[in-house]
């Protein structure tokens, strides 16, 4: 990859007094983008983990429903 240089050249930059300074009531010049910045463009594909913990949580949720189902029939009966 090539690096660009984001700052302004200080010689082809109106505006900007010797040294780089800018005089009052001059705007300074804005940086430019980065072309390197930001995340790179990868694929990162979902794991597929997910599914187990859920299919164990199902599981669990319907076991106690069925605990306690049983429980209150017993109560009852």
């Amino acid at each position: 990859m090539s690096h660009i240089n984001p700052d302004p050249e200080p010689e082809r930059t109106p505006g900007l007094e010797p040294g780089g300074g800018v005089p009052p009531g001059e705007t300074p010049p804005a940086e430019s983008s980065l072309p390197e910045a930001g995340p790179r463009e990868t694929h990162n594909p979902p794991k597929g983990w997910a599914k187990g913990p859920l299919a164990l949580i199902i599981v669990l949720v319907v076991l106690i429903a069925a605990f306690f189902l049983a429980y209150a029939l017993v109560l009852i009966l």
